[in-house]
């Protein structure tokens, strides 16, 4: 039972971090194809168009290579969580189903219109695919997050003679507040991928002497959305997060923090290394009282640590959890930081010129994905031993009849298969970006205008 648990674990976790890579740009550049096509209706400026067309195709490819991925992940839920699907399933199926009915396919037939209908749909009409291609994405998140949501902290739920987990109230489930700040901060996340990718693309084209009209316009608009992402990432949804955390799970935040015993004014740990087997924090750089104030808003107030809770209720990998909340949190750091930084030069007239800015964009491209990918870690190895929080442990979710050694072949086969899509969408982005929002055009002089009067 302990290995067939810890390759489902695994298979899980490889096909949802997979997955996720494309969603969270594809959602972050939703955002971004409303302002782009909002600055067109606004100000009749025909390169917003040729933007909103460019990254409309790269917006398709994530799309379609996104439905691929999420395919195998959606069918888990039958073949390796069966126990999991059948006490749960008519609570989890709801959101589910409506994520397939509602926002998926709003968002995929709107997209067809958007890439392919803009001579018959016309100016407005075109703005409005685009809105609502928006809408289906933020809606399809918002329903795969109410799921995750309810197995970190259950709402709306009652327990059946047989002992299975009946849906009470629809509405508590859809309107979990752990769900409307985990929401928040998740899309977030999503739009500074967005931000990153626009701004290294329009870096690109500053720093290669091409197409540079979209190259200032890339940057522009993926720093000062970027900046306001960054900001809102940390305060409030991080920090709103971060208190549902602390007054639902209290265990998760010690382990999250790498806090062995309950402490009065608890410090914040900026670097460490946790021993859980000796239950301490080696070689702790920490900045006192912070924790006890972030999480309670008093500098001496007592926090919990894993001492006070039993052995069994730990979480299964407390040190590949404090390392995945540590990376999220320091990589949103460094991300305020270079988003300020930029906005400051491009408030200063400066930021074009600034080969080392735009060099530093271009490199933090990877970066979003990993805080991300480290983000979702986080949540589901703080969640662990529980599915289902306080409701069902991992150990009772998983399909009895299927044994580790077919998890591990049909995790052999999709590990090569996304593998091979994955250089895929590599090939086709880098083929778009090579040919620019004009493909086959060179700077005229009404590009030659606009770039004199930036």
């Amino acid at each position: 039972m302990g290995q067939a648990l810890n390759v489902h674990r695994l298979h899980f976790a490889f096909t949802i971090t997979f997955h996720y890579i494309f969603p969270q740009l594809t959602m972050g550049l939703a955002l971004l194809l409303v302002y782009l096509k909002t600055k067109a209706l606004r100000t009749g400026d025909e390169h917003y168009n040729r933007a909103a067309r460019f990254w409309g195709r790269i917006f398709g490819i994530n799309f379609a290579v996104g439905v691929i991925t999420g395919i195998p992940m959606e069918f888990q839920f039958g073949t390796n969580w069966a126990a999991f699907s059948k006490a749960a399933g008519g609570v989890i199926g709801q959101t589910l189903a409506m994520e397939g009915v509602f926002s998926f396919f709003l968002e995929s037939s709107f997209l067809g219109l958007f890439l392919l209908g803009e001579k018959k749909l016309g100016r407005i009409g075109h703005w409005l695919s685009a809105f609502l291609v928006f809408l289906g994405s933020w809606l399809s998140g918002y329903f795969i997050i109410v799921t995750d949501a309810w197995m970190q902290h259950p709402t709306g739920y009652r327990l059946g003679v047989n002992g299975e987990i009946e849906l009470a109230n629809f509405w508590d489930l859809l309107l979990n507040k752990w769900a409307l700040w985990q929401y928040a901060h998740t899309m977030l996340g999503a739009v500074q991928t967005g931000c990153f990718v626009m701004a290294a693309v329009g870096a690109f084209y500053l720093l290669t002497k091409r197409d540079e009209i979209y190259g200032r316009m890339f940057v522009k608009a993926g720093v000062l959305v970027g900046a306001i992402a960054a900001l809102l990432q940390l305060f409030p949804t991080g920090d709103m997060q971060g208190g549902m955390v602390a007054n639902h799970q209290p265990v998760t935040l010690a382990a999250m923090e790498g806090l062995f015993e309950s402490q009065r004014g608890a410090p914040l740990v900026i670097l460490g290394q946790p021993d859980v087997e000796k239950s301490k924090l080696d070689n702790p750089l920490v900045i006192p009282n912070m924790l006890s104030f972030l999480t309670y808003r008093q500098w001496r107030a007592d926090v919990k640590g894993l001492s006070d809770f039993p052995r069994t209720e730990w979480p299964d990998q407390i040190p590949l959890l404090y390392y995945s909340y540590h990376v999220m949190v320091g990589l949103g750091t460094i991300f305020i930081a270079v988003m300020l930084v930029a906005a400051l030069l491009l408030w200063r007239g400066i930021l074009y010129d600034s080969r080392w800015m735009l060099w530093s964009l271009m490199l933090c491209v990877p970066l979003p994905y990993i805080a991300n990918t480290a983000g979702w870690m986080t949540a589901e190895l703080g969640r662990q031993p529980w599915l289902i929080y306080g409701l069902m442990r991992t150990a009772q979710g998983i399909s009895p009849r299927v044994a580790a050694g077919n998890a591990w072949f049909t995790l052999i086969g999709f590990m090569g298969l996304y593998t091979v899509l994955g250089i895929l969408w590599l090939f086709l982005f880098y083929r778009e970006i090579e040919l620019g929002p004009e493909p086959g055009a060179h700077p005229g002089d009404e590009d030659a205008a606009v770039l004199a009067a930036d």
